[in-house]
């Protein structure tokens, strides 16, 4: 409080002064944020007790022991300071001949950016792109990371539907006939997340045709690649396209080596491409953990009976989780091919929001609404699978008896 002289005393009073409150000058694209569906049910079920979680998308299997060695080798090794600003050159190496070998494809370091997990890289991949007048076809329900990126940077999104009653597989001609003179990208996220769907090679071959044709980029979100149940023949963009230009292939070591944490994911495109995305990464995260693509580099080149060891025991859950779903009321159900995810529909006029709610507050299950993923699913839920058999027994253990109980 500011302080006044009397003049007639020389003694000084308190003077009142009134300050204007300003709100935080946010920009006007913050709007284009929601509140994660997620993050709302986390935070929720943090205030309970006794939760069994079947919401978050994480890999809940240990880390495999020579990757953590790797990374703690690097420490002591004293690798704490940055890398090149597109990656380690080991790991750049380590990328290339990874991808070159299993999709008989020849690629360069100058092909690969390395970034602070697959949300930078397809962070970057909008950013860099999506502006006013551009339109997006995405997947409905699709990962919450799209649309919002697209719409904060002055692009339009166009939904193409997904439906339970498919096995939530993309029709090719719905998303050919999609396509218009403003159309300028499409996301492809395949294995799919929240549906766990994988896209068969008939389909990405299809959609990426055309896309060449129309001069379409595709931006193709490939983080549960190896997570794949009932067909070994996965179709990556990168062995279903010709070339490079209008392509690019975004993953990482978060699920496929339980390496969430430690933020390493990567950009595979064409040079010119990656080049570009190398300034806007600089001005953003700079580098990617150092010690974390050090574990990377023996992910890719140590023994890869972990992956095996792993798909095998989701593949185990995705169909104890198929069964429990087909048990419960009012929940339709289908058979996820890969991730860890099942995303059953409720009936048409269910809210799948306020049904979610209801479930965590009154069994202490936490599952995600559908309305997370998309504006045409407002009548599902998410179920993650990455959970032991006997935690999603339990769990199910109190949604049937109170999914019987329902009114619906």
């Amino acid at each position: 409080m500011a302080e006044a002289a009397n003049k007639e005393t020389g003694q000084t009073k308190p003077r009142k002064v009134k300050y204007r409150k300003n709100k935080a000058s946010w920009n006007p694209a913050m709007q284009a944020v929601p509140v994660p569906g997620i993050r709302r049910m986390v935070n929720m079920a943090a205030t309970m007790k006794d939760v069994i979680h079947l919401s978050i998308g994480q890999p809940d299997l240990p880390t495999p022991k020579h990757v953590i060695d790797a990374y703690i080798d690097a420490l002591n090794a004293g690798q704490t300071g940055y890398t090149m600003d597109a990656g380690l050159p080991e790991l750049l190496v380590a990328l290339r001949d990874y991808y070159g070998a299993r999709y008989d494809r020849k690629l360069t370091r100058d092909n690969i950016l390395v970034t602070s997990g697959a949300t930078e890289a397809m962070y970057l991949a909008i950013s860099a792109t999506s502006a006013p007048g551009r339109q997006f076809i995405v997947t409905d329900p699709s990962f919450l990371l799209y649309a919002p990126l697209i719409r904060m940077n002055g692009g339009e999104v166009k939904f193409v539907p997904t439906r339970a009653e498919n096995d939530h597989q993309l029709d090719p001609d719905e998303v050919i006939r999609a396509m218009g003179s403003r159309t300028f990208a499409l996301i492809l996220n395949n294995p799919n997340n929240p549906t766990g769907a994988v896209y068969p090679r008939s389909t990405i071959e299809t959609i990426l045709e055309e896309c060449a044709y129309r001069g379409i980029q595709v931006y193709a979100d490939e983080v549960y690649d190896h997570l794949i149940f009932d067909d070994d023949d996965f179709a990556s963009v990168l062995n279903c396209s010709m070339d490079l230009d209008n392509i690019m292939c975004i993953s990482s070591f978060s699920k496929t080596y339980s390496m969430a944490g430690l933020r390493v994911g990567w950009v595979i495109s064409s040079q010119a491409a990656i080049k570009s995305l190398r300034r806007l990464h600089m001005f953003t995260t700079s580098v990617a953990n150092t010690p974390s693509q050090f574990a990377g580099v023996a992910a890719l080149t140590g023994d890869q009976q972990c992956v095996t060891n792993m798909v095998n025991i989701y593949r185990e859950r995705r169909d104890k989780v198929v069964e429990l779903i087909d048990q419960t009321p009012y929940m339709t159900g289908y058979k996820p091919g890969g991730a860890f995810f099942a995303f059953p529909d409720l009936p048409p006029h269910v809210d799948g929001s306020d049904l979610a709610l209801r479930m965590l507050k009154e069994t202490g299950v936490c599952l995600v609404p559908g309305d997370a993923f998309g504006e045409g699913c407002t009548n599902a839920v998410r179920i993650s699978f990455s959970t032991t058999c006997e935690k999603l027994e339990e769990a199910f253990d109190r949604i049937i008896p109170w999914m019987a109980k329902q009114q619906f």
